[in-house]
């Protein structure tokens, strides 16, 4: 596969527009931007199948933000809703109905909750099935269309409506997040990648990427939510860089389950510089500091990136004979 990209700076970032501005989303909302970005990648011809989620609102018939396709799906059947459009526009082409220059290419867009809980089951289903679709998961990190509830992207010492900070649990959330990167590997999908929103030239290639691998391909974007989070919308790009930053969120691509990480920074930035930005970790600060919760995330991003080390290391250096 060519390594070549039409994306070498920020400077080519098309400049189409397939998303019209006034949406009904949160001011900041990460999701609607990675939504814009993987738009611009991909151009005009796009299928868009959402299941429920903060997204739906942004598409509320007969009012409709989008210069595309967008079918609504229930919380757990987004994939098999891809599956009926790439099964039809294929039987279309074969009978001569549709010329492939009218193809479109097949994106489900769902939060989290859908791609980390309710709609596993079905994701399962359609990489079983080799499905020819792209997945696009803006990760709010709960289920933020009901109120910012847990749902199993949901971090260590989070707050949120269901792990609300009490005398019992005074780190909020006690659970860790899963990791559905690897889950996806697992599973032997062709193509997995992350995504941050403040890094987009690395978003744009991986969609690019992408559109040169046929079947499954997971695209997992770290969607800042000022509303859940806690912080002013105006820093929600801020907010991303420093997640990447300090190593919380790692940008990395598998292709064929061949991981590689896309953006390693030269030096971490402490976790605590990103989890003061946002009330869901207010309490690890405030009325006193919790430590121990802020040196356990800590621990946690330093044991991820010195794996990381090791396995280049050990892949840079050659077998004895």
């Amino acid at each position: 596969m060519s390594t070549a990209t039409k994306f070498k700076t920020l400077k080519d970032i098309p400049k189409e527009e397939y998303i019209a501005p006034g949406n009904t989303m949160c001011a900041g909302c990460g999701g609607i931007l990675a939504v814009r970005i993987f738009h611009k990648a991909l151009g005009p011809n796009v299928a868009w199948v959402n299941a429920a989620g903060c997204m739906t609102i942004s598409v509320s018939y007969p009012l409709s933000p989008l210069k595309s396709n967008w079918l609504y799906t229930a919380f757990a059947s987004a994939p098999a809703g891809a599956q009926g459009i790439r099964d039809a526009l294929d039987v279309l082409m074969a009978k001569g109905k549709l010329q492939k220059s009218e193809d479109l290419k097949v994106v489900v867009v769902t939060g989290d909750g859908a791609a980390y809980d309710i709609g596993f089951q079905s994701t399962a289903g359609a990489i079983q099935r080799d499905l020819d679709f792209y997945y696009l998961c803006y990760d709010n990190e709960a289920y933020g269309n009901t109120g910012f509830q847990m749902s199993s992207s949901t971090p260590y010492a989070s707050s949120s409506k269901t792990t609300p900070v009490t005398a019992a649990y005074p780190y909020g959330n006690t659970g860790r997040k899963k990791d559905l990167f690897e889950a996806w590997r697992a599973m032997k999908a062709p193509y997995v990648a992350t995504l941050s929103n403040s890094h987009g030239v690395d978003f744009l290639r991986k969609v690019e990427k992408g559109e040169g691998i046929r079947g499954p391909k997971l695209y997992i974007d770290f969607a800042a939510c000022p509303t859940g989070w806690g912080f002013d919308p105006k820093y929600s790009i801020e907010v991303e860089k420093l997640a990447v930053q300090t190593g919380v969120w790692p940008l990395k691509e598998s292709v064929d389950g061949v991981v590689r990480h896309t953006y390693v920074p030269r030096a971490l930035t402490p976790v605590r510089e990103y989890l003061r930005t946002q009330e869901r970790y207010g309490h690890l600060f405030k009325p006193v500091e919790k430590p121990e919760a802020i040196a356990t995330i800590q621990r946690s991003v330093n044991d991820y990136w010195a794996k990381v080390a090791a396995e280049e290391s050990t892949q840079a250096t050659p077998a004895p004979a």
